[in-house]
């Protein structure tokens, strides 16, 4: 196990968490839909059903911790699950803030299930409970996913509240007994970027059939935390770790290891990543096509991630399901975008029609708007091979809402010598670190 580490002090206005500002209703949509917007239908969806929450973690987007004021009633989010069913929903992730914080989460999950639909749930674990777990169980809950972001002193440190990462490991033990299917969640940022290679055996030791793992993204609390945020260049060493605990750890016992939208691309472990997926390799961000996000007030979006302001297609106490999957103009996005919506790097790339920039949520964060990735791991490769590298600065604080941003912009500079030849080296050998930071 790593060695103790202090990733510094939280900004003293966080632990406060934020009112949402309630719905924004009666949003336009087109006049009719078209065939291409019949054709594409939400199979996942991820539906944070509040946004209270008993964990202040300091890279949530969202800056859970209060419910919102208008949230939907256990007659509007039972329909809403028989509207989901109709619309060719296959499967739905129970979130939050933290979902069994609501009082009728368990009723949620029941008529999921009732619907014919598959029912999973994320949670921190906080107070998962050997009772809540039976009721979880009884609902049909199929699995549950414990976010474990590192070690006891880096997880608590990240999550915000000591003993987080003792209770996150007893969620997993009681749910394992209860003989419900677990996996486990985790975010690399900086500070515990070296923890993860030595974490993730000890997450296989629990039993779980299947590891998630993200970029920690500049949106809600991350954004008023640079320091936590990798710089782009590290991708560098972070795609090698990852190939290595697939080939490693998770090939051998066989645990799914499943690559966020934020992962990548295209560089040289693209088949042993996300070889499994349809097309065998990363493919343009699915929000709005494949997938949905609904957030507790009844607003759409394609992406659970994504920033409310912007990507919020419409209410379901305004519309139905259906006419705000097919005929607002957030959700058809990525059905209409081309190749002339990307910039910078992204625009003249190889991969750009495929690609797309991949993860609209980390771009739109970043920058104000999506097209423009520099955390893609062929860029960075491209840009070593010339000496380069990129790093961001953040230029405009976040103002503190839920779900917000700042803004950044991207620093091209050279690879000081020493780093530049740890770095190759890591490229070929697909081992090591590129500095001791």
């Amino acid at each position: 196990m790593p060695a103790m580490q202090d990733i510094g002090p939280r900004p003293k206005h966080l632990p406060i968490a934020p009112v949402a500002p309630k719905a924004k209703r009666n949003l336009p949509l087109a006049g009719e839909s078209r065939e291409k917007d019949k054709r594409w239908r939400p199979i996942y969806a991820v539906w944070e059903v509040t946004l209270q929450c008993d964990l202040a973690c300091r890279h949530c987007g969202s800056r859970a911790g209060r419910e919102r004021p208008d949230e939907l009633s256990t007659a509007e989010a039972l329909d809403l699950v028989d509207q989901m069913a109709a619309l060719g929903t296959l499967e739905v992730t129970l979130i939050g803030g933290e979902a069994y914080l609501r009082d009728d989460w368990t009723q949620i999950a029941r008529r999921v299930r009732d619907r014919g639909m598959q029912c999973t749930m994320t949670t921190g674990g906080r107070g998962l409970h050997k009772e809540r777990v039976a009721q979880l169980k009884d609902a049909g809950i199929q699995s549950v996913s414990v976010s474990i972001d590192g070690f006891e002193s880096m997880h608590d440190q990240l999550r915000g509240a000591k003993g987080s990462f003792k209770a996150a490991m007893q969620a997993l033990e009681n749910l394992r007994e209860a003989g419900v299917h677990i996996s486990c969640n985790t975010q690399i940022c900086r500070p515990n970027r070296r923890e993860v290679e030595q974490l993730f055996p000890v997450l296989c030791d629990q039993g779980i059939h299947s590891w998630q793992v993200q970029l920690t993204v500049a949106m809600g609390r991350a954004a008023d935390e640079p320091n936590l945020l990798l710089e782009p260049y590290m991708v560098l060493e972070t795609m090698p770790m990852l190939a290595r605990l697939k080939k490693n750890v998770a090939d051998p016992r066989k645990v799914r290891v499943w690559p966020g939208n934020n992962v990548g691309y295209f560089g040289p472990y693209e088949e042993v990543l996300r070889g499994t997926m349809p097309r065998g390799h990363m493919a343009s961000c699915g929000a709005g096509r494949s997938t949905l996000g609904i957030e507790a007030n009844g607003d759409i979006k394609g992406c659970p991630s994504l920033t409310s302001n912007e990507w919020a297609g419409g209410n379901i106490r305004d519309n139905t399901l259906e006419e705000i999957w097919e005929r607002s103009a957030p959700l058809r996005y990525t059905r209409d975008r081309t190749v002339d919506d990307l910039s910078g790097y992204c625009r003249t790339c190889y991969y750009a029609d495929t690609c797309r920039a991949g993860c609209m949520w980390t771009t739109q964060v970043l920058f104000g708007k999506p097209g423009n990735n520099p955390f893609c791991h062929h860029r960075q490769l491209e840009l070593l091979r010339e000496g380069k590298r990129e790093r961001i600065v953040r230029t405009h604080a976040a103002p503190g809402d839920p779900f917000d941003h700042g803004l950044f912009e991207i620093v091209v500079e050279d690879w000081p010598a020493d780093e530049r030849a740890r770095v190759e080296k890591i490229v070929e050998t697909g081992e090591g670190w590129i500095s001791d930071d």
